[in-house]
């Protein structure tokens, strides 16, 4: 659940700094207080797309910082974690956002830098957060095939994930054959192309980590003369007569002899004498360097000259000489595929067949694990929609194949699926008795489809495993008993998730287990927002203004307080 939430400089926002608690919070306040900013500050941390505007004028940038805290070890943030090396200590995963007022964006995970997809895929499976615009989704035919395998992810998910690698596979191999089939004097041009790159390269006669040894063996030749000249420098101090040699000859017959009159010089002795050889070892070295060393400019031209074929070649065909075999192997492979090129087509063609003849198998599967969840999420929403007053309603899941695999098998070229699968899903409501079932967008209105969005996620809240969930005004356009129906739903949403609420309705008010007033206050020319959480008196207070508007009257103060204690028998129950 989200314990805590910073937010600074951020819309009309100066600094922020709010606890959240278990249950249901509702956020309520004037229109323009900047409760939706607010839910915007979430929804930007769970990875939603951010603006400039949203950077508080006169601010360098904008600051959200989140703390979640997990109360499952299997968790799925942990292996998101684990994918992208964040450390995740305590259970708690801190979200963290900048935006500069240059638009630009830097997230964070328990302070490792991850981008905002990273980011987004933490938010997804932290925080639910449905909006006025969510609902209106729902009227788009796409979203209805993602909210039914949503529903019975534990069954459909992982035949999706097969049917999906399936289908991935089918593509590439169709985009290689689509590729090769391309017309006769594109391949013909390809083919010269390549034949050329490698007559240069093959010319080239290549070897493995050439330019590496060269440009080794450059430096060396270089610097031929210093190098010669230091060597004979180094013998020559140790050989030449009254040189080190003569001294060091001196000192070990000194040692020599005064150890054969005192045996506590003996180690003296030996190391002394280990070190002697050693530098007599180096002489004969140093001595049988210079006798071979050689330079030979013919030598370094050489070297010069094939570094810079070398380097002409890199500019073409890889920044090394590896790198350049590698593109020689390849470019061999590909001109043996293009001369060959009918064997190739038919082998593709075949690997296309058999693939596309597996996605079809696995599309086939999931269209029978979606009509048995189809069954089951009617009759869930059957009695969620009757809570909500919508009894009458017959809600219906529509699905049809887009296409009859039996009458296409053996014609591959027309067999058409889509990353979903084979199957066109569709909700159908019937509101009124009477009435034909149709699409959505034909019969519902804007409250309906609040209340059908409000019973999915209901039931969704017990499939998704997500402990944050955020309405943001989802009661607009409702009233009287549905509005009390809506409440007792959300309530019911909060027993088993921590739920965020941005309400107008008092009914939904009253439910809450913390109510927080978002006010916004001018001081001298400057705008600011405050948040506080209500005292039984003032949340009373704050509700009979909601019923009302500015004016606060006993009656509607008593009206108030019977809504907050029906509330507290409502969520005893």
């Amino acid at each position: 659940m989200l314990t805590e939430l910073s937010i600074r400089d951020f819309a009309i926002i100066d600094h922020l700094q709010l606890q959240f608690k278990e249950g249901l919070t509702v956020l309520t306040g004037e229109t323009g207080a900047g409760k939706s900013i607010i839910i915007d500050a979430i929804q930007l941390l769970a990875g939603g797309r951010g603006s400039v505007e949203f950077v508080k004028h006169g601010a360098k940038k904008a600051s959200l910082e989140g703390l979640f805290a997990l109360d499952d070890l299997k968790h799925p943030a942990y292996k998101i974690a684990e994918n992208y090396g964040v450390e995740i200590d305590e259970a708690v995963i801190i979200l963290h956002r900048t935006i500069s007022d240059s638009g630009k964006s830097i997230c964070r995970v328990n302070g490792t830098l991850v981008t905002l997809g990273i980011l987004k895929e933490f938010g997804r499976i932290l925080i639910d957060i449905h909006t006025q615009h969510e609902t209106q989704s729902l009227m788009n035919q796409e979203v209805h095939i993602e909210l039914l395998d949503l529903f019975d992810q534990q069954g459909i998910g992982q035949a999706l994930e097969d049917y999906q690698d399936v289908y991935r596979q089918w593509k590439k191999l169709k985009d290689r054959l689509l590729k090769l089939q391309t017309n006769e004097q594109d391949i013909i041009q390809r083919l010269d192309l390549l034949k050329f790159q490698l007559n240069e390269l093959q010319s080239a006669e290549l070897v493995p980590n050439e330019d590496v040894e060269l440009n080794l063996e450059r430096d060396k030749l270089s610097h031929a003369e210093k190098i010669f000249a230091g060597v004979t420098e180094a013998y020559q101090a140790i050989t030449e007569e009254q040189r080190a040699n003569d001294w060091l000859t001196l000192a070990q017959t000194a040692l020599v002899d005064a150890s054969d009159y005192d045996a506590s010089l003996g180690d003296v002795k030996n190391t002394y004498l280990e070190a002697f050889y050693m530098i007599e070892d180096v002489t004969y070295r140093l001595r049988d360097y210079l006798d071979a060393f050689e330079f030979n400019p013919d030598r370094l031209n050489m070297i010069e000259s094939r570094l810079n074929e070398l380097s002409r070649l890199m500019r073409k065909y890889g920044t090394s000489v590896d790198e350049m075999i590698e593109y020689q192997a390849k470019i061999s492979d590909e001109i043996e595929q293009l001369e060959d090129r009918d064997g190739s087509l038919s082998r593709l063609k075949e690997q296309v067949e058999n693939k596309v003849h597996d996605a079809a198998l696995e599309a086939e599967q999931l269209h029978h694990l979606r009509m048995k969840a189809k069954e089951a999420l009617e009759i869930a929403m059957r009695n969620e929609l009757a809570d909500l007053y919508l009894e009458k309603a017959k809600f219906q899941v529509e699905i049809k194949l887009k296409q009859n695999m039996n009458q296409v098998k053996d014609h591959v070229d027309h067999i058409k699926l889509s990353s979903n699968g084979n199957d066109h899903v569709q909700f159908l409501l019937s509101t009124n008795p009477g009435e034909p079932i149709k699409p959505l967008n034909k019969v519902a209105s804007g409250g309906e489809l609040s209340r059908i969005m409000l019973a999915l996620k209901k039931i969704f809240a017990k499939h998704q495993g997500i402990t944050s969930v955020i309405f943001d005004e989802v009661d607009t356009g409702v009233s009287g008993r549905v509005a009390q129906a809506i409440a007792e739903k959300i309530a019911s949403i909060a027993s088993g998730s921590q739920v965020l609420c941005i309400t107008h309705l008092p009914q939904v008010a009253a439910m809450a287990d913390t109510h927080v007033l978002i006010e916004k206050k001018q001081t001298d020319n400057h705008t600011h927002t405050t948040v506080n959480e209500l005292t039984i008196d003032t949340r009373t207070d704050e509700l009979a203004r909601m019923m009302t508007g500015k004016e606060i009257t006993e009656t509607s103060r008593a009206h108030a307080l019977s809504l907050i204690e029906y509330a507290e028998e409502f969520k005893k129950i």
